[in-house]
């Protein structure tokens, strides 16, 4: 089985004051804090959710 291509997502600005579908999609990357860091697996619903809130978020392909 090939290795899935997995996403490095960083919250780096805060979810205060932000709309409730994007901070559904920061607690659905498993963001909980500024600053925390989680790999996920690269797939359409993710890269979704990335690019809805890209503006919170600093990423990168592992």
């Amino acid at each position: 089985m090939a290795k899935e291509k997995m996403l490095r997502v960083t919250l780096v600005k805060s979810m205060f004051g932000r709309g409730k579908k994007h901070m559904a999609c920061v607690k659905g990357l498993g963001l909980r804090r500024m600053h925390h860091t989680v790999e996920v697996i690269d797939t359409p619903e993710n890269r979704g959710m990335v690019n809805k809130v890209a503006y919170l978020l600093k990423w990168e392909e592992v």
